[in-house]
């Protein structure tokens, strides 16, 4: 593990699953057959084009289970702090928002007290290739480091960045940023999707993330349950 000092999490909340589901009916299902391996959920833009988004991240908090909303907000500030002031009192924990000082600060004005924003630096499934397409000639790693430092600075209360690039966010940010890392691969997991920069759960934990996300090995599995158990196996031998 890193030897910065990161926050005490409650080792079970490490694994936050993706619920990419199209709707109540299936992702209700599908919480149920996770049961107790899984007690964080992010309820991303799938479920967030469907009709029951609130209705389902109200029952998920009133059952006990934390929440994630994957909303990557970037919008004009005012928009970003109304949208963000709403969220606020639904019982989500964290919040995604892109990067920009102005969105991150907008966002960071009306979180209140239980909220957590989360910058997103780069998607990962961005290639370097796809930045100098956008104009960017800052090499990807630096042009991450760049954006998590003034994301943090404007008020993040951490950001989303791949387990290749959290050992230097950690080493850049300090301790007490979250990072939450995506793109995350069980070492016995098969290749073949969108994601560029994967890792596995020890990987991640030990380059200094303080959560990981994974949907697809977790789904898609012959056993979701099953799967949930093995990787929490793995971070408990990680964090006793």
């Amino acid at each position: 593990m890193p030897d910065v000092a990161q926050p005490k999490i409650p080792t079970r909340e490490r694994l936050i699953f993706a619920l990419d589901v199209p709707d109540l009916v299936a992702a209700k299902k599908l919480v149920g057959t996770l049961g107790d391996a899984v007690s964080f959920y992010k309820l991303g833009l799938e479920l967030a084009t469907s009709a029951h988004y609130f209705e389902l991240l109200t029952w998920l908090v009133e059952r006990g289970n934390k929440v994630f909303a994957d909303w990557k907000l970037y919008d004009i500030p005012a928009t970003v702090n109304a949208a963000v002031r709403q969220l606020a009192g639904s019982g989500a924990s964290f919040l995604t928002v892109h990067g920009d000082r102005a969105v991150v600060e907008a966002a960071a004005t009306t979180k209140g007290e239980h909220l957590k924003v989360l910058a997103v630096t780069v998607l990962t499934s961005v290639a370097p290739t796809d930045l100098k397409d956008m104009g960017v000639e800052v090499p990807l790693d630096a042009f991450v480091e760049q954006r998590a430092k003034r994301a943090v600075a404007a008020g993040a209360d951490g950001v989303i960045a791949s387990g290749l690039k959290a050992a230097r966010l950690r080493a850049a940010l300090g301790a007490q940023p979250l990072i939450v890392t995506p793109g995350i691969r069980p070492a016995d997991a098969k290749g073949g999707d969108d994601q560029r920069r994967v890792v596995t759960p020890t990987r991640a934990f030990s380059a200094g993330a303080d959560h990981i996300v994974v949907g697809r090995p977790i789904r898609d599995a012959a056993d979701p349950r099953r799967a949930a158990l093995s990787i929490q196996e793995e971070i408990a031998a990680l964090y006793g």
